[in-house]
């Protein structure tokens, strides 16, 4: 007997069909859209003008409320993409595919912003734009995996082909993922410590917090969108030749 709930594992199966994920998605994104919007304003508002400011950076800090999401978003979407890969290699699920390849891009944008915001950071409260640190270069790290896992799929003309290997090359990658997040744990760095996920309690003051989470949600709700958005483009190319995708061409001629 299944511990999964029956209505679970039709809705798994339902959205395992690329032309029902289709119209779901396409039900879904106005309602992220919307919600994005909503969070990102609000946090955006509350951090850039509501959050006091800080006693030793003055208004300096006030670039977490972009640096911060987009570093944790860089771990989560590899995290997705990685199970996503592992997920099309063993049961061969095509978008579980999709997923993976979709993810890449919006993944590779946050670390980039994670890095930069960082750099402009680092220098009013370092005295630069960069150094060797251990969480840096982590960072950075994860950066070349993504354009890894880009890089190489555009490079094989076979789709399936091109899925299977950067599955592999995403799975590989993971070993960098608690490097990055226990890096300032594991050596001597200049990278602050944990504030916000603290076992006892953030060490951040909840007015600050507050607009760090909503923007933190935000991001994942963009990130949601984003990666709807590229993965009805990459599941049209990928099923044109099907009836499905050919009626809804028709529709719209």
């Amino acid at each position: 007997m299944s511990i999964i709930p029956a209505p679970i594992v039709r809705f798994y199966h339902k959205m395992a069909s690329p032309p029902h994920f289709y119209s779901f998605t396409n039900k879904l994104l106005p309602w992220l859209i919307v919600i994005c919007l909503i969070l990102l304003g609000t946090g955006l508002y509350g951090g850039l003008y509501l959050a006091p400011t800080d006693y030793q950076q003055g208004d300096s800090y006030r670039i977490i409320y972009i640096h911060v999401p987009a570093a944790w978003m860089s771990l989560f979407v590899y995290m997705v993409m990685a199970i996503s890969g592992g997920i099309g290699l063993i049961w061969r699920i095509k978008l579980a595919d999709v997923v993976m390849i979709s993810s890449a891009p919006i993944g590779a944008s946050f670390t980039f912003i994670a890095l930069v915001t960082g750099s402009l950071w680092g220098k009013p409260m370092w005295g630069t734009w960069w150094v060797w640190d251990a969480r840096l270069t982590s960072e950075l790290i994860l950066l070349f995996l993504y354009l890894g896992v880009i890089s190489l799929y555009g490079a094989i003309e076979d789709r399936r082909t091109a899925s299977r290997a950067v599955s592999i090359l995403a799975l590989v990658g993971v070993v960098n993922i608690p490097i990055i997040h226990y890096s300032v744990q594991w050596w001597n760095t200049l990278h602050q410590g944990s504030t916000v996920t603290r076992m006892d309690k953030p060490s951040i003051h909840i007015d600050m917090l507050i607009p760090l989470l909503l923007m933190a949600t935000a991001c994942k709700f963009y990130y949601a969108i984003a990666m709807l958005q590229v993965a009805k483009v990459e599941l049209l190319v990928r099923e044109q030749n099907t009836q499905w995708v050919k009626k809804i061409i028709e529709d719209k001629v």
